[in-house]
Formats: structure tokens, C-alpha cells, sequence
């Protein structure tokens, strides 16, 4: 089991120490502003990934002044551990590597109008990835955009497009960004059921079931703070300043009140 915890405190200046006359000592340092919880999955496919994010997220904690703590073994997601923290990021971590105890405590939280990140295979959705003896995660679905994986195309470069600059997720984006990923597919577009920040341009890439309108970022407003990135399957995303203020800003925003 890999389990990271990260108390992050954001460096600050001694407030108009010097300016005022005020004596610069330092004072008492200020306690992290909310708890985040990052629960990652333990897939081969997307190990490489998780570690280059953990870095991330950690310096993220710590220059946003929030308490960041990650954690692969999924015995974490329960009623008791979950009452610690204001968001929950589900960092490739699927739908149904939880159990139904674990799925049951993540709704109550989500339910309970705390904040939700999902982050590429956090929207595994659909029977096929069902293990024996596990009951369909309706719920999930229906939180997702009603809406069921399909199989990716291949790994390749494409143009993700920025459609709302205005929401505080994606308000501190380029028009575009021009990135590799697996330009995850759905069987159909979620937009008449949620609010789409981004899509795919299908023209820049080779598709394996084109979609037409391919929504890759959207925010189900049916939830308080919920908010899912399709994209983020390679490492090198993590060194990408654009996707590091994505991530930044969707958990800044999924703690908001």
C-alpha cells in the first residue's frame, strides 16, 4: 500500500512588516484552509501518471494552503475517514475498484454537498467493468451525465477547446490546448443533462466511434461542487502548466461554498 500525506501550509510574507513600522517577527503560520482527499487507482495502465501527480498535487496543497493527503487502498473512502475532508479527488481511480460499501460512503459525502474531482478513468462507467457479484453503481452513472464509456481510441495528440471562460474551473484557460491523451468516448454526448467547459475537436484526431459533440470537462449542476476531466491519462500532463490550473482550479472551486 502506498499512502502519502502531505500537510501543506502556504508560505506567507510578514504583512506590511517593514512598510508599517510593525515589527516583522514571525507570527503564529495559518492553518490549512480545507482537506482534500486523493484516491488513486492501482491500475498498471495508470501508475506512471499518479506518481508524476503526486508531486503536483502536493506542491499544489502547499502553494494554495489546503491539506492534501493521497492514498491507493480505497479502505479509506468511508463514512468515519471522509468526515475529515471538504473534497474528494478521484484520481484514475474507477467507479468499480470500490466496493458497495465504499461507493455507499462516497455518495452520502457527494450528497451531502461536499466537493467531487474525477480525473480520466474516474468515469469508467458501464456494466462491462463490473466485477462478480457487484450491483450496477446506477447512481454514478446518472452523477456522471447519464452517460457509459465506450472504448477509447489511440493514445494521440489532439485540440481540446475551452467553451466556458467564465467558470472558475476553466476561466484561467488558453481558447485551446493541444495535447496527447486517449480522447476518452461515451455513447453519447452528456450536455442536455449537464453544463459542458470543454470539448473535443474531432477534427484534429482519429477517433475510434466519432461522437460529434464530444463534451470533455463538465460540471453536473443536479450537485453542489462536482466536476469531471475526461483528459489526463500521461505523466507528461502533469508538467503541463495548463493542466496543472485546471486541476488547481477544480479543486479550489469543489471546496466553495
Amino acid at each position: 500500500m502506498i499512502y502519502f500525506k502531505s500537510l501543506c501550509v502556504c508560505g506567507i510574507l510578514a504583512l506590511c512588516g517593514c512598510a508599517a513600522g510593525v515589527s516583522s517577527s514571525p507570527g503564529p503560520e495559518p492553518q490549512p484552509s480545507f482537506n482534500v482527499l486523493v484516491v488513486t487507482s492501482k491500475a498498471k495502465d495508470h501508475l506512471k501518471m499518479i506518481a508524476a501527480a503526486t508531486p503536483m498535487l502536493k506542491m499544489m496543497a502547499t502553494d494554495n494552503n489546503f491539506n492534501v493527503d493521497i492514498s491507493n487502498d480505497d479502505t479509506v473512502i468511508n463514512d468515519s475517514n471522509l468526515a475529515h475532508y471538504q473534497v474528494f479527488v478521484q484520481l484514475q481511480e474507477a467507479p468499480f475498484d470500490m466496493t458497495t460499501d465504499e461507493q455507499a460512503a462516497l455518495q452520502r459525502f457527494i450528497e451531502q454537498g461536499h466537493g467531487w474531482v474525477g480525473i480520466h478513468a474516474a468515469g469508467l462507467t458501464g456494466r462491462q467493468f463490473l466485477n462478480p457479484g457487484m450491483t450496477y453503481w446506477t447512481w454514478f452513472e446518472t452523477f456522471l451525465g447519464g452517460v457509459i464509456y465506450s472504448p477509447h481510441p489511440r493514445y494521440q495528440q489532439g485540440t481540446l477547446v475551452i467553451e466556458d471562460h467564465h467558470h472558475p474551473v476553466t476561466k484561467n484557460l488558453p481558447d485551446k490546448m493541444v495535447i496527447s491523451d486517449e480522447w476518452y468516448e461515451f455513447n453519447e454526448s452528456p450536455r442536455p443533462r449537464v453544463h459542458v467547459l470543454a470539448h473535443a475537436d474531432e477534427s484534429t484526431y482519429t477517433q475510434n466511434k466519432p461522437m460529434g459533440d464530444h463534451p470533455m470537462i463538465w460540471i453536473n449542476e443536479n450537485y453542489r461542487r462536482m466536476v469531471y476531466i475526461a483528459i489526463g491519462h500521461d505523466q507528461s500532463l502533469c508538467v503541463n502548466r495548463d493542466f496543472q490550473v485546471l486541476v488547481r482550479d477544480a479543486i479550489l472551486w469543489a471546496n466553495t461554498r
